[in-house]
């Protein structure tokens, strides 16, 4: 199994439309095959910080989600969301192995 940690700069101004972008890639990452555990919103300390975490089987298939999603109209409308309101200023992912026994 492979997690990606998704570290977002959000504009805070623009807390909302990033709640609704966040709400609209749950059940995408899902619909590929994917196991959301969601997403993080800022509520004390920094106000421009959000996280996203969620895992697939493997990097093979996290890989396969990701060209997947290129040309799925969900997921094409969701990157057009972030990108019409600027409620993302940028992202960092980062991949992580769990332990879970």
């Amino acid at each position: 199994m492979i997690t990606c940690y998704i570290k977002y700069i959000i504009e805070p101004k623009k807390l909302a439309e990033f709640e609704t972008y966040a709400k609209r890639w749950i059940p995408l990452v899902n619909k590929f095959g994917g196991a959301h555990h969601g997403y993080f919103l800022p509520s004390e300390g920094a106000n421009n910080i959000a996280l996203a975490l969620f895992s697939f089987p493997s990097l093979a298939e996290y890989e396969q989600y990701r060209k997947d999603s290129l040309r799925d109209d969900d997921c094409i409308a969701a990157f057009k969301y972030a990108d019409d309101t600027n409620c993302i200023v940028s992202y960092e992912r980062s991949f992580f192995k769990p332990i879970l026994e």
